[in-house]
């Protein structure tokens, strides 16, 4: 496939703020005019015509997010994470739209950067395909070999300048949005990109991804179920990571649903069983878990399918004071605890204390519905069509997360739920990532199997810590 390319990233500080500067003028501007156009509208069609207005400027802003690289796009693809808790729902919708597949640099831009980073003996060690596997925001990655044993590597190249552009991006991105007027700049939003700062900071810290990737390598040495790329330091610099080429299909390819179901079942145990180490063992989360992080290696002969484990710059390391509440909110809602699950989220920080105890009940009963793929069916039965004869819970068949937005009744929780801290956003991603993947598989697996294991571990010391906090 040949990829449109580019000759280089605006990293100036004063090309980017000034594109960026051009494009909310024209956006403020943009919605001021189309505002005034409802001032003579009835008050109902008015609110409509406003959030289309407020839904074309949004998608303007995320087309032209989109044109600049670099931090620029991390940070609205960041923000359509955050931003559903406290920006309005057409922006956040606008932002989901941003691209992490983008436009790759020109491979003559590419090479000289090479040429700086590694010098002329160890790049000549090196024959590398001038076509990328793949583009981001932040860099690309190229397939590589090396002449001396054959060796398969790839090569993941942080494009030039942008770690040190993250600031200016930040402080445009802002200047951006209250021109455009299409977000307010609040204390929230404020708290947010101090987040999405330190997010960024490590993601374009390759020394630190390059020494996770090996932690993961070695604590998982001994499964033969996960493969994890091993870092090759002679050709890794602070903006070049190497490391071997995994090979392996990815997880919708349509080859992974012609494998029986016990090796579908096989593969979907894995992945949650490593959803549960991270977040009870390790206190080690993988925050970005979309299937581009995952291929799959089939072995057809043996049947001992195993799944590859891709880019570490997204792993988060959480202490037990953050993690614990976390995971007493998912005991609680395995429970059917509801004053257990209300302890938990007191001492997160995001409940509000005067909220009536009905909301609260009708908010732990959806706690207790989201954890139904995790429970013991025989104790709570979920709906009868996502079980099968042996009570295994069927993935693929499982249509939870529309019912969970059909109860989830936003305007009212928002009165008395504040924005949830970014941990337990993480957390939340991190299960219905893990939910996704055995959806997509269509695995049927009994959850309570692999997670009643894991409840133990800790439960005592997130117990006492839930009561420290919400005294």
């Amino acid at each position: 496939m040949n990829r449109k390319t580019v000759k280089r990233v605006k990293t100036g500080a004063f090309e980017r703020r000034f594109s960026m500067a051009k494009a909310g003028f024209m956006a403020g501007a943009r919605y001021a005019t189309l505002s005034a156009g409802t001032l003579f509208a009835s008050a109902d069609k008015r609110q409509d015509m406003r959030r289309d207005i407020l839904s074309r400027q949004a998608q303007e802003l995320a087309s032209d997010l989109g044109k600049l690289k670099g931090s620029v796009v991390k940070i609205g693809q960041m923000m359509a994470l955050f931003g559903e808790h406290f920006l309005p729902d057409e922006v956040t919708a606008a932002l989901h739209t941003l691209e992490n597949n983008t436009t790759a640099l020109h491979w003559d831009t590419i090479e000289k950067h090479l040429h700086r980073q590694l010098g002329e003996l160890r790049l000549s060690e090196l024959e590398i395909d001038h076509e990328p596997l793949g583009a981001a925001s932040l860099g690309q990655v190229h397939r590589a070999r090396c002449k001396a044993d054959g060796r398969e590597l790839v090569l993941k190249i942080q494009y030039p300048g942008v770690a040190e552009a993250i600031d200016s991006d930040l402080r445009a991105i802002v200047q951006l949005l209250r021109m455009s007027r299409l977000v307010p700049i609040t204390e929230q939003f404020n708290q947010w990109l101090d987040e999405v700062r330190q997010m960024l900071g490590r993601e374009v810290d390759y020394d630190l991804e390059a020494a996770t990737t090996t932690h993961f390598r070695e604590i998982l040495a001994d499964d033969p179920r996960f493969v994890v790329p091993e870092i090759v330091t002679r050709y890794s610099t602070h903006n070049i990571i190497c490391m071997t080429f995994e090979h392996g299909i990815s997880v919708n390819d349509p080859a992974v649903l012609e494998l029986s179901q016990n090796r579908r079942n096989f593969i979907g145990r894995a992945i949650m069983e490593l959803c549960c180490r991270e977040v009870f063992q390790w206190n080690k989360m993988q925050t970005d878990p979309n299937f581009g992080n995952y291929l799959l290696r089939i072995h057809p002969e043996s049947g001992a399918d195993q799944i590859v484990l891709l880019d570490f710059g997204a792993i988060r390391d959480f202490s037990h004071d953050t993690l614990g509440p976390g995971r007493e909110m998912i005991r609680g809602a395995y429970h059917h605890d509801s004053q257990r699950l209300i302890d938990a989220m007191m001492a997160l920080g995001f409940l509000d204390k005067g909220a009536p105890k009905r909301l609260l009940e009708d908010f732990a009963s959806m706690c207790f519905e989201a954890v139904e793929v995790l429970q013991d069916p025989e104790r709570f039965p979920p709906p009868d069509h996502v079980l099968n004869e042996k009570l295994e819970y069927r993935w693929g068949a499982s249509d939870l997360p529309s019912r969970l937005v059909a109860r989830a009744g936003r305007n009212a929780l928002s009165v008395h739920f504040d924005v949830p801290p970014k941990e337990f956003i993480f957390l939340a991603r991190k299960l219905l990532g893990a939910y996704t993947f055995l959806h997509v598989i269509e695995a049927e697996v009994r959850g309570n199997t692999i997670l009643d294991p894991f409840l133990p571990i800790s439960e005592q010391e997130d117990l006492a810590l839930v009561t420290r906090k919400k005294t």
